[in-house]
């Protein structure tokens, strides 16, 4: 299944969906994007280099998910980082569609479905999850 036909048809479709946050100045070289958003740093996949200035910023933050679960609803949604550009959490699923579940956990997720795509939750379903790594970003 193809989640992208391009970083930019990618950013551009979910422009509305990016978190504003802070980036913090990259390594020469680094394909790693420090991002603060939401009480958490990530380490993002750079998908919009070859760098981006630091400052104020707007992201997609797009993890692909290894494992999804329905769950009762909770009184707050979590998100920690499992791994260096991994994250595990939960959250409510904002939208879903082929390929997809956006999800508002502490940061609003762009959650990419690679095993057939058809998403295992719906609008208003709360879900835990865990992300491979690394976790993708998109500077819009």
């Amino acid at each position: 299944m193809i989640l992208e036909h391009s970083v930019e048809e990618f950013a551009q479709r979910f422009a509305g969906r990016a978190n504003a946050g802070a980036l913090y100045p990259q390594p020469l070289g680094s394909p790693l994007l420090e991002f603060c958003a939401g009480g958490l740093v990530l380490y993002l996949f750079d998908r919009t280099g070859p760098q981006v200035a630091s400052g104020a910023a707007k992201v997609i933050v797009h993890p692909l998910l290894r494992w999804l679960e329905r769950i009762p609803p909770q009184d707050a949604p979590e998100l920690a980082c499992s791994a260096i550009s991994a994250l595990s959490g939960s959250g409510q699923v904002e939208a879903a569609e082929r390929g997809f579940l956006i999800v508002q956990s502490q940061l609003l997720l762009v959650c990419g479905l690679l095993e057939g795509g058809e998403p295992a939750a719906s609008p208003g379903d709360w879900v835990r999850f865990t992300s491979h790594a690394p976790v993708h970003g998109f500077v819009v």
